[in-house]
């Protein structure tokens, strides 16, 4: 901590030395060219070629090596698109400039204007024939920036991150390909982007613990968005019958390699189809978004290899579980509690076969769902938005898609009986009241809109972060999220 102050320090002199000089933090350069695309159009071409091409190159990146020599000198510049390497000597760029870079740091901002030519090694390099220091860089680079005792720093200082390791900055590129890639395909589906609140006065769309906050002026309790399902769906009873949102959700919970407090989702919303729909796009979706991220249909996570191109499998819960080696009566309390109880799974008396079926599956059944599938068959009693099944009216026409053991996705033919809907809000509200702080609100407004007539419709949500984390073969859902939540320093 000593050497990086007295570095800072040194820094600090520099800058005061360049403020008396004039401006110290100009704003009149302009770059014409990138260090990708000057290495796609140039890099190929050998030394005599590129010679007689005589072309020039005008840039700015951060200095990230730097060798210093007698009358001439090295350097690495880093810039949004990659490195190139940068020849600095006294007979071209003039011995005062090649003086004062000499003193300039690595992490300084500077700008360099000059010939391209291939050294000896055949490196593409831009011989300087101007030079501009546009940043100084007060603090300087980590040396070593790798391993676990450096999984906070990471994480707090995002910025150093991405200068220093080019692999993040290669996973959030990716990231923007997959969430462009579900939009374009939803888009071509024909469906509307909208935006919904993200202040709400009813927390609602999804069983969590929201966070709250005050609107000062009209003095009331706003909740953060755990999900924007039920406007959504307010939407489509208004004749928007194929809505998207790309959102940010906010739930007050613990935090995990898959869960952050504040996290992206994608929510669509289509009239007049049903659960097999809304399975068939997810598999669409999904796979579109793998080919968007890697150029192919299969991956690699951890270790594992996933299959995108190949039918996803379709798995209910009870076959789920009997698959584990449980025969027995699945919608017993009795035989579900004792299930539980003796795998030490804590679960109350007021829960019904459903809740304690679904905790059972958690339990045996979830961590062996690696490639694709689609668990479908879920209890009414822990699905309060989805239609119940004409075929079964104790379970839904819902399903989730897992990969490598992870919720990916979750869709269902939407309750549209107003009433039906009414009283499974008063079941969840009964129980917030008796301490379930997960449990939803009775959102009055929504039974109102379905009053109105919500057309048959399907729904589903997908978690990004989960998706790109899997795309991207990354072990945590921080390494996904440029900024995630983090305890204070």
């Amino acid at each position: 901590m000593e050497d990086d102050n007295k570095l800072v320090e040194e820094r600090r002199e520099k800058l005061r030395a360049l403020r008396e000089k004039g401006q110290a933090f100009p704003n009149d350069w302009r770059s014409a060219d990138r260090a990708a695309d000057l290495a796609a159009r140039f890099g190929a071409l050998d030394k005599a070629a590129l010679e007689a091409k005589a072309a020039t190159a005008k840039l700015a990146g951060r200095m990230m090596l730097k060798r210093v020599m007698g009358k001439a000198s090295f350097a690495t510049l880093q810039d949004g698109s990659g490195k190139i390497q940068i020849y600095v000597a006294n007979d071209v760029a003039g011995e005062a400039t090649h003086e004062a870079f000499k003193h300039w740091d690595l992490g300084d901002i500077v700008g360099v204007e000059g010939v391209l030519f291939k050294t000896n090694k055949g490196e593409l390099t831009i011989q300087a024939k101007s030079l501009r220091l546009l940043v100084k860089a007060l603090r300087p680079l980590p040396e070593k920036f790798h391993g676990l005792t450096d999984q906070e720093i990471r994480y707090r200082q995002r910025y150093v991150d991405l200068i220093v390791n080019p692999e993040v900055r290669s996973v959030f590129a990716a990231r923007s390909k997959i969430v462009q890639s579900l939009r374009d395909t939803l888009i071509a589906e024909a469906y509307l982007e909208v935006e919904t609140p993200m202040m709400q006065p009813i927390p609602g769309g999804a069983v969590a613990r929201p966070f709250r906050t005050h609107h000062n002026a009209l003095d009331m309790d706003l909740f953060l968005r755990i999900a924007p399902e039920l406007y959504l769906k307010r939407l489509v009873v208004g004749g928007l019958e194929r809505v998207f949102e790309i959102n940010r959700n906010f739930r007050n919970e613990g935090m995990s390699p898959r869960h952050n407090p504040e996290f992206t989702m994608l929510e669509w919303y289509c009239a007049y189809q049903d659960v097999s729909y809304m399975v068939d796009l997810t598999e669409k979706l999904v796979r579109n978004a793998a080919q968007a991220a890697g150029g192919g249909t299969t991956a690699t996570y951890q270790g594992k290899a996933l299959d995108f191109g190949k039918p996803f499998a379709r798995l209910p819960i009870p076959e789920a579980i009997r698959a584990q080696g449980i025969a027995g009566d699945l919608r017993d309390r009795k035989f579900l509690s004792q299930k539980l109880g003796a795998m030490g799974v804590e679960h109350k008396n007021d829960q019904g076969w459903g809740a304690l079926q679904l905790m059972l599956f958690e339990a045996v059944a979830e961590k062996h769902l690696i490639e694709p599938t689609f668990v479908t068959d879920y209890p009414a009693e822990v699905s309060p938005l989805a239609r119940r099944s004409d075929r079964d009216p104790d379970v839904v026409d819902r399903f989730e898609l897992f990969i490598d053991a992870k919720e990916i996705a979750n869709g269902f033919s939407e309750l549209n009986d107003p009433e039906d809907q009414a009283e499974r809000f008063r079941e969840q509200a009964a129980k917030k009241d008796s301490g379930d702080a997960e449990a939803m609100h009775y959102d009055a407004d929504y039974i109102r809109a379905l009053e109105h007539g919500l057309p048959p419709t399907a729904g589903a949500g997908l978690g990004v972060d989960r998706l790109v984390m899997l795309l991207t073969d990354s072990a945590s859902i921080r390494d996904v999220i440029l900024f995630p939540q983090m305890r204070p320093e």
